[in-house]
């Protein structure tokens, strides 16, 4: 949770880092932000950002963050570069006490990510890791039905991630190619978000046990594997992940898998097109309706809910999630998932630490 003495005026005028494949959705989110204006887009291929602002109406490039910050003078800054260009980045924006959002990865392996926290405590600087799946509607719904009382005592959630898009020698390569190349992939790029999702609807996470593998040999880290969580609460969690398979959907990116969260009272279970069902103890399963959010955009408009959150945060209302302090006990749990991995054996998170020397290693 954030940490600062005293609450910001509002930030008004936002500036976007990077033109990559998802700063679109970045950018998506911030136009249905209020009285928010994204006054610059900034990367060094300036054609690509060029073409970026253009899509979105936005009238100014920057080449370097140095410029950026000299001339447009934002008040909020929001990274959208890879682990290896956040440094550079997020170095003078700190430096300058801009409040930023962060894309995850966030950072190289955890010892950055602790150096990026250090300096924003430092400098009393926000700082918020673009952690978008807990503000995905039926995440939301989920916590707020755990919190309403209609699931009762928490038994456990599972999840099975299925993407479809992992198959073939081309696989991520329309979309983020650099996926093939990553030494470590499902954990760090796409069970990180279920890492937190879960945290979000069950509370802290008391170990952990994990076995990866790598089903498609043109990658280089891991495309599949079955992860256990043991929560303080004592109930359990299971993430079944496979990028190669697909699951019953209209759009396979809407949701990526199925969940179900079980409970004393009853079952709730989310499908692929983004449907919660609810079956009560014993009972009937029947359709649990709620506002899905826009199906064409991603995660039913959680960018733009991140987004609108940590304006809402900075400008004193409410208590900002997944601020990068908070954010870095994710970290330490994908840390003890590559670990369980490695050496075959359950990880207490009470007595782990990450292991400086292996937290950005091939999980092969």
């Amino acid at each position: 949770m954030t940490t600062l003495a005293t609450p910001l005026i509002r930030p008004r005028r936002v500036a976007v880092v990077g033109a990559g494949f998802f700063s679109q959705f970045h950018l998506a989110g911030w136009a249905g932000v209020a009285a928010v204006e994204v006054i610059g887009v900034c990367d060094p291929d300036v054609e690509k950002a060029r073409s970026l602002a253009s899509q979105f109406g936005v009238s100014a490039i920057y080449p370097d963050i140095e410029t950026l910050l000299r001339v447009a003078k934002p008040d909020l800054i929001d990274v959208v570069v890879p682990p290896g260009s956040q440094a550079a980045v997020l170095a003078p924006v700190l430096e300058a006490r801009i409040p930023v959002i962060c894309q995850k990865p966030f950072g190289i392996d955890y010892a950055q990510a602790r150096s990026f926290v250090s300096r924003a405590q430092e400098t009393n600087t926000p700082l918020v890791v673009h952690e978008n799946f807990r503000f995905m509607p039926w995440y939301r719904e989920m916590r707020r039905c755990i919190t309403s009382g209609l699931l009762g005592d928490l038994h456990g959630v599972s999840f099975r991630l299925r993407p479809g898009d992992g198959q073939g020698p081309r696989a991520y390569l329309d979309r983020q190619p650099y996926f093939q190349t990553m030494p470590r992939l499902l954990v760090t790029e796409t069970a990180i978000h279920f890492i937190d999702t879960f945290r979000f609807l069950m509370g802290e996470v008391k170990s952990v046990s994990a076995h990866l593998r790598r089903l498609n040999p043109v990658i280089q880290g891991e495309d599949a594997g079955v992860i256990v969580f043991d929560f303080a609460n004592g109930a359990a969690g299971v993430f079944d992940g496979n990028r190669l398979n697909s699951h019953p959907a209209t759009n396979q990116r809407r949701t990526m898998g199925e969940m179900w969260l079980d409970g004393s009272k009853g079952v709730m279970r989310l499908d692929g097109n983004a449907q919660l069902w609810w079956t009560p103890h014993c009972g009937e399963e029947a359709e649990h309706t709620y506002d899905r959010g826009p199906a064409d955009g991603f995660g039913g408009g959680a960018c733009g809910a991140l987004q609108q959150h940590v304006i809402d945060g900075l400008s004193g209302v409410g208590v900002i999630e997944n601020d990068a302090a908070h954010y870095l006990k994710n970290l330490q749990i994908q840390e003890a998932i590559y670990t369980s991995h490695r050496t075959g054996r359950r990880i207490d998170m009470a007595n782990f630490e990450p292991d400086p020397i292996t937290t950005h290693t091939s999980t092969f």
